[in-house]
């Protein structure tokens, strides 16, 4: 007998007793809950099937997972409704403690069961937070879901709440409680992340501190700025002139480095003790392929910005650490500059190399962190003229003020990554590398490449 097949054969072994295992464990008193007073109650028996298919999910047994579906679409179900959704809301809430935002949750449910599960997911975050006092949660996390456009419930009844999705989503029962699983699993496996803003329901009513986007000092006049920057960005997006988008970036990027020091010297002449403006954390989703040189890119505009970058490869997002406007700001520019690499990275086409081998995506790879290096110069470069100009205009001893303040961010970035390694530019395409400099040169606008968690 072959190797192959004796491997094929203790596979289908060892997962065959996986399956008699997890059959023989639903049977008995074993229904949490129950603790062997009286019979068990459906609900108990529909929780120990559910506990089983999400362990059959987690342990990749397909089979098993199967027939434990099939027995939840025989039970009752408006208790299977039930179950899942405070399934649902225990992890939703555990997720909340364990550093998880909305928008990380959807982005991630995304990524591994598509646009559907995020409705599902969506209503289960949404529904969680209701059980919070408006005041009470920072309003990053109603925007996050904002964002993503949520549908409300079709129904109000919890019993109902996964019927009505299913058939919104045109899902039969069967393909709805295989995916609602999966992604109950995906959840209970998620790792603990760094804690960014205040928990739901913590917020004191009234507190000022580092959750407002914007400094406390903002006004119609800040509104004002952040509506120039805005569309300077959207112009230099639209043009199809390189040397327009240089300096429609470059202006953009002039205009926020005014405007992060204009705060930080009006922080630093009327400090508020614990209500003065303090770093905060915001995580920046980047999607495939080529994330870790959008994440370089992301590195290069935060440096320039005052700010930090920390990637998280696993999970596909990028943590900023930074004062709230230049975090914005941050958010901003990034979105720009990578909607202007990605045309110029269209105009270049397939790529092929002498033998006529395709070198397309070694070459897009070499582009865009050759574009993101190039950038991140031409950014401190504009920043630095920024600053010596904002130091003549107002006559005041901004090195100190600054210095206090990346000071401020070094340490918060400490604080949620006490353990950060270096990642090296894997670049290797000679031509992608000249390509994308070229059009960092002639698109728009520090340095370092990103940190890597």
């Amino acid at each position: 007998m072959g190797v192959r097949n004796q491997q094929r054969r203790a596979a289908k072994k060892k997962a065959k007793e996986q399956r008699q295992r997890l059959r023989a464990e639903s049977t008995g008193t074993a229904y949490p809950g129950f603790g062997g007073f009286g019979a068990p109650t459906e609900a108990d028996r529909v929780e120990a099937v559910l506990r089983l298919a999400a362990r059959a999910a987690s342990q990749d047994l397909p089979d098993e997972l199967d027939d434990r579906v099939a027995e939840l679409v025989t039970a009752d179900g408006q208790v299977v409704d039930l179950v899942l959704g405070s399934a649902f809301q225990q992890c939703v809430t555990a997720l909340w403690q364990h550093g998880w935002m909305p928008a990380d949750l959807l982005r991630v449910v995304r990524r591994e069961h598509g646009k559907r599960a995020v409705t599902l997911i969506a209503g289960q975050a949404e529904t969680q937070l209701r059980g919070y006092a408006a005041a009470t949660v920072s309003d990053r996390w109603h925007s996050q879901l904002r964002e993503h456009d949520i549908e409300p419930w079709a129904t109000d009844r919890p019993d109902q709440r996964l019927t009505a999705w299913a058939e919104r989503s045109k899902l039969d029962r069967f393909s709805a409680l295989i995916l609602a699983v999966r992604v109950l699993t995906l959840m209970v496996e998620l790792p603990r992340l760094e804690l960014v803003a205040p928990l739901p329901g913590s917020v004191r009513p009234g507190a000022a501190g580092p959750e407002r986007r914007r400094p406390s000092a903002g006004s119609d006049a800040d509104e004002r700025q952040l509506g120039r920057i805005r569309a300077l960005l959207a112009k230099a997006e639209s043009t199809e002139f390189p040397e327009e988008a240089e300096a429609l970036s470059a202006k953009a990027q002039e205009l926020m480095t005014r405007y992060s020091i204009d705060h930080a010297l009006l922080a630093a002449a009327d400090p508020a003790g614990d209500t003065a403006p303090r770093p905060i954390a915001v995580r920046v989703g980047l999607d495939a392929p080529y994330e870790q040189a959008k994440a370089l890119l992301l590195q290069q505009v935060a440096e320039a910005n005052r700010c930090r970058s920390v990637w998280s490869a696993k999970l596909g997002f990028a943590t900023v650490v930074g004062f709230a406007g230049d975090c914005e700001s941050v958010e901003l520019l990034h979105t720009s500059l990578l909607v202007q690499a990605t045309t110029a990275l269209v105009r270049n086409g397939p790529q092929r190399g002498r033998g006529g081998q395709s070198t397309t995506r070694s070459f897009r790879q070499s582009f865009l962190e050759a574009y993101a290096v190039r950038i991140g110069q031409r950014l401190q470069s504009v920043a630095d003229d920024a600053g010596r100009q904002a130091a003549e205009r107002t006559g005041a001893a901004l090195v100190p003020v600054l210095a206090a303040r990346d000071e401020q961010v070094q340490q918060a970035t400490e604080r949620l990554f006490p353990e950060l390694g270096g990642r090296t530019i894997s670049g290797n395409n000679r031509d992608g590398w000249i390509a994308g400099t070229a059009a960092a040169d002639q698109a728009s606008l520090g340095a370092r490449q990103p940190i890597a968690n």
